[in-house]
Order: C-alpha cells, then sequence, then structure tokens
C-alpha cells in the first residue's frame, strides 16, 4: 500500500472558488476519481491521500489554477478533460508542458458568437485540428459526434469571410435520401434539401447571427447546397465545407476534390462509423484517406472519443463503441487467419 502524503498548494481566493466549483463539485469530481481528501485552510490547499493518486490530483488542480489565471471560467468538461489527460501525461507533454495545456488551450480563440461567447478549441484533439486547417489548404477532419469537426471548421470559415481572406463560404453535403426520391418531396428545392443541410446552419446563426446571414445567403456570399450541385463548377476564393462525407461515393469525392480553385481552402468532416450508404457501396471518405495521405497540404486530422465535448455520457457512449469496433475487428483478424490455415 503507498504512503499517505499531503500536498499542499497556494491559491487566491478566486481561484479557490473558480477550482471549487458550484457547491464544492468540481472539487468533490477530483476526490471521487482519486480516493483523496481535498482540504482549504486558510488559503492553502491540502491534497491528503496516497501518494500516486494525490499528486495526480495535484496536477489537476495545477491545469485548473492555469485556467483560473487567464480568467476564464472553469465549466465540468474542463474538469472532465483534465481528469481524462491526467491518465495519458505523455499525450499531453507532446503538446505544451503538462502544467498548461489547458491555459494554452483555452487562449486560442476563433472568434466570438453574436451573444458574445468565444468561440475556441477545448482540447489537444480539436487544437491540432484549428492548427491543421491555419497550415493546409485541405483538411480532413475525422471523427465520432460531439468531437466539434463541423463547428470549428464553421467557425474558422466564418472568421476567414469576415476578415475579408475569402469572398464566398460554401457549404455543402451528400443528401442521402431515406426511402424516397426528393423530386417527390413537397415543396421547392430548398425545402427540399433543407433537411438534409439543416446541421450547417446552427454555426451560420450563432457566429454571424439570422440577419447578417440572410443578407449574406441572398448576395450568394453564403451558399448552402447538396453535394451533387456542386459538378461542373470551379470553386476560387471560396471557403468550402463537405460535411458527413462518410456518405459520398468514390466519385463523389473525386469530383469534389477537383472543384478547388486558386484563394480556396477545403474542409472535409466526417465519421466513418456512421455511413448511411448501402451496405456493399464504398465510402468516398474511405477511398480518399488511403489515396491522399501523403499529399503536402493536405492534412488529415483523426479526433477521438476524448475529444468529444458533449455531456460527459457523450463520451462514454462513443468510447464503448469505439471498444466495441476494435474488438469486432480483432476477432475477425483472428477468423480471417483461421479460415486461411485450414486452406492450407
Amino acid at each position: 500500500m503507498s504512503e499517505i502524503t499531503d500536498i499542499t498548494m497556494k491559491l487566491q481566493l478566486e481561484d479557490m472558488q473558480n477550482i471549487f466549483g458550484s457547491g464544492d463539485n468540481y472539487i468533490r469530481k477530483i476526490e471521487d476519481n482519486y480516493h483523496v481528501e481535498i482540504i482549504d485552510r486558510n488559503g492553502e490547499l491540502h491534497i491528503i491521500g496516497n501518494a500516486p493518486n494525490a499528486k495526480k490530483a495535484a496536477g489537476i488542480i495545477r491545469q485548473l489554477k492555469g485556467l483560473s489565471k487567464k480568467g476564464s471560467g472553469i465549466e465540468e468538461q474542463n474538469v472532465d478533460y483534465a481528469i481524462m489527460m491526467e491518465e495519458d501525461r505523455e499525450e499531453a507533454s507532446d503538446n505544451v508542458s503538462s502544467d498548461s495545456f489547458l491555459a494554452d488551450i483555452d487562449s486560442d480563440i476563433i472568434c466570438h458568437t453574436v451573444a458574445g461567447k468565444p468561440v475556441k478549441p477545448k482540447t489537444l484533439g480539436q487544437k491540432k485540428y484549428v492548427d491543421a486547417i491555419r497550415n493546409n489548404m485541405i483538411v480532413f477532419g475525422l471523427g465520432p459526434a460531439g468531437t466539434g469537426k463541423t463547428y470549428l471548421a464553421m467557425a474558422m470559415a466564418i472568421t476567414a469571410f469576415q476578415r475579408e481572406e475569402v469572398s464566398r463560404i460554401i457549404l455543402t453535403r451528400p443528401a442521402i435520401e431515406a426511402g424516397e426520391k426528393l423530386g417527390f418531396l413537397p415543396g421547392d428545392l430548398q425545402s427540399k434539401v433543407d433537411p438534409y443541410l439543416r446541421p450547417l446552419y446552427d454555426a451560420l446563426y450563432q457566429i454571424m447571427g439570422s440577419e447578417n446571414f440572410m443578407k449574406n445567403m441572398e448576395k450568394g456570399a453564403i451558399e448552402v447546397a447538396p453535394l451533387a450541385y456542386m459538378r461542373g463548377r470551379t470553386l476560387d476564393n471560396a471557403y468550402i465545407i463537405l460535411d458527413e462525407a462518410q456518405n459520398t461515393t468514390p466519385a463523389q469525392m473525386k469530383m469534389f476534390l477537383t472543384r478547388i480553385g486558386f484563394g480556396s481552402k477545403v474542409i472535409v468532416t466526417g465519421d466513418a462509423t456512421q455511413k448511411d450508404l448501402a451496405p456493399d457501396a464504398k465510402s468516398g471518405l474511405d477511398i480518399a484517406s488511403s489515396v491522399l495521405k501523403n499529399i503536402e497540404g493536405i492534412s488529415f486530422c483523426n479526433l477521438t472519443s476524448k475529444d468529444v465535448v458533449r455531456h460527459p455520457l457523450v463520451q462514454k457512449i462513443v468510447k464503448a463503441y469505439e471498444d466495441y469496433e476494435k474488438k469486432g475487428k480483432v476477432e475477425r483478424i483472428r477468423a480471417n487467419g483461421k479460415r486461411k490455415r485450414k486452406e492450407r
């Protein structure tokens, strides 16, 4: 059994209140995770428990202290992420110093919503994704739901548009039909495709505001259209986002990527585990990931369950499915190996 230790940390009152959270919720979460006792004694924080766990709890509190020192409010997601990354310190040290990576991520503000809320990455994976978008002409953002792939791409596109780095934003996604042809659905073209494209509007409304969005939409500076309408066009000086790319065919993906003109930047987002294509159909995203991986100027960012910033339960669901799929893959490899040995 490890020796019981008492680690002492000095904290300002404001930082202490921020780190403890409403009703001491955050500090209790740290205590429960590491089976330590955390006590405030006259502005000194005492972390009491077995040495390895007390050290980890102190590491998390240093991360939160760094966040609080730069004036940022601490959210439950910050605490959950700090706990997760404390279990994987190697990944943290590969990117930024282990005592400051939360503050480093938090300082990268992309833009503000119309309500004044800053839009910024919340995990190391999201920070890498945003940096890749800044430094490459084409970026593939791959990962499960809730990792911010589309929202961060939209924030980067709107920021570039507002700075006049590009003259247009073009948003597209494949319209996978649920048993009915688009032509048989009621309404004009816009009302027919809107259900497929609706998720792309969320960030536009939040960051740009509905009035500004509608004005730019009417001028043609913002275009939201199904992927099929990209055929035969060359897209110059535009920020182009292809969402739900796992539902493209190889021909559609090739068509889309060859539309890119001068002064344009492209972000392709998708989740290879959520295909709506026919079971025997190949995904254009899978083919592109294999064919284009070594081309300079194209970056592939793989976000994981660690980068999910929705409710903590969503993160657990994504992780459970990832484990299940890995297990299935291993079992298939073993089954194939046994079959080949029998064939010999």
